[in-house]
């Protein structure tokens, strides 16, 4: 009996020995497949015109996924195109300077206010020895003085005139002309700028997850209208606590397998990193045990195309 109750106790201590070994031993951390997001969203205002894409469609850089239709662009187009037009009219009249034609009338008016002064400086003339000899009287006199001195006036300004004409355009003139072309050429390029955000295109190779609009529904600034997985730059998240984050150093080589498949991957620990504070796991009694802290560990395949095929935040495995 009492060899009986030794033989009880012994067996007792193996199984609880083998139950401590299989708590010891670690499990594998279970992580998720992660898939690049990339969502095209409109940075102007209009209408849908055409959407090319569906739900589950893989797509190509480069590819048209839709097109916006903006009414509004095709006025402000032409009158950017009209302010050029006039723009550069400008320019060319103050680089050329005064036409021709513009020159003989000038010469005309300075010849017919010389022929006016002339006459009236002869008046004048008459008018002085008269006055000189009382057969006049002052009042006569002063108003041909006066009709003399505007005469002389005249031509003056109109040969000052002729010298800035025939002396070419001031530099500020030709400066300002140049500045409204090139105003008027920016104002064209904004316009066309925005006509080239009414196509949406796709930035990277990709499988179209959803697709938020339908055609003659209207895009807003911002609000998303095609989504999807970038291809070939998934990844895998781990979430390890610190009693093994030891065991996973940056860089380390390691496999992951993937649950109901034979399928396993070479990959590589790219990046580890604490998790904020209320992910943290705290323990009920501080007195007796350690809050423990949680990292979060990103594992990238060495052969991109390894993860090919596989679903976002399906669930994988890592093995050291």
């Amino acid at each position: 009996m009492k060899r009986s109750y030794i033989s009880l106790i012994i067996l007792s201590g193996i199984s609880l020995a083998a139950c401590n070994n299989r708590q010891q031993t670690p499990a594998e951390p279970e992580g998720k497949v992660k898939l690049e997001t990339i969502s095209m969203t409109s940075k102007i205002a209009g209408r849908i015109e055409k959407i090319f894409v569906q739900e589950g469609q893989p797509v190509h850089k480069g590819d048209t996924l839709a097109i916006i239709h903006v009414p509004e662009l095709e006025a402000r187009l032409e009158q950017a195109d009209g302010a050029i037009t006039s723009a550069e009219g400008q320019l060319r009249l103050a680089r050329n300077g005064a036409t021709t034609d513009q020159l003989q009338q000038i010469q005309s008016q300075l010849d017919a206010a010389t022929a006016q002064l002339e006459f009236a400086q002869q008046s004048y003339a008459r008018m002085e020895n008269m006055f000189k000899d009382s057969l006049i009287p002052a009042q006569k006199f002063d108003e041909v003085k006066s009709k003399y001195l505007a005469a002389q006036a005249q031509v003056n300004a109109i040969k000052a005139k002729q010298k800035e004409v025939t002396g070419g355009t001031r530099p500020e003139t030709i400066s300002s002309a140049r500045g409204q072309v090139e105003r008027a050429l920016g104002a064209r390029k904004e316009v066309l700028q925005a006509v080239s955000e009414t196509i949406i295109i796709a930035p990277a190779d990709m499988l179209v997850e959803s697709v938020t609009l339908k055609e003659g529904e209207l895009a807003t600034p911002g609000y998303p209208i095609v989504s999807g997985y970038q291809q070939g730059n998934s990844y895998f998240r781990f979430t390890i606590g610190e009693k093994a984050i030891n065991a996973y150093p940056l860089g380390k080589e390691v496999t992951i397998t993937v649950p109901g498949t034979d399928k396993n991957m070479a990959a590589k620990i790219s990046m580890v990193k604490q998790l904020p504070r209320y992910a943290d796991n705290t323990s009920t009694a501080p007195n007796r045990q350690i809050g423990e802290a949680f990292y979060e560990l990103k594992v990238i395949p060495l052969q991109s195309s390894d993860a090919d095929g596989l679903y976002n935040n399906s669930t994988v495995f890592l093995k050291p």
